[in-house]
């Protein structure tokens, strides 16, 4: 399958870009030269090699979740710019 100008520019044109000719050009050019190289990987012999998820095995890496102290309201509330009910007041951003 063979990207077209006419894909560039539908591409394009979802994305909301302006692209010059040139542009254009060097685009369908470059995805083309991927998609090629993409088709050149269905050539390699994976029959035997099971299906994974990741190359590398998983670790959690997160810290155990403990019990810690945190901040009193009021001291929270001294940050705030406004403060409503011990919430922050914010602007709103829709009318």
């Amino acid at each position: 399958m063979a990207i077209t100008h006419q894909d560039v520019e539908h591409v394009a044109k979802l994305a909301r870009l302006e692209l010059s000719s040139d542009e254009r050009e060097q685009f369908t050019e470059q995805l083309n030269a991927i998609l090629s190289y993409a088709e050149k990987l269905n050539e390699l012999d994976t029959e035997h090699i099971p299906p994974t998820s990741h190359v590398l095995k998983l670790v959690n890496v997160m810290r155990d979740d403990e019990l810690r102290p945190s901040l009193t309201i009021d001291q929270v509330m001294k940050n705030a710019p406004d403060e409503e009910d011990d919430q922050f007041r914010v602007p709103a951003v829709l009318e």
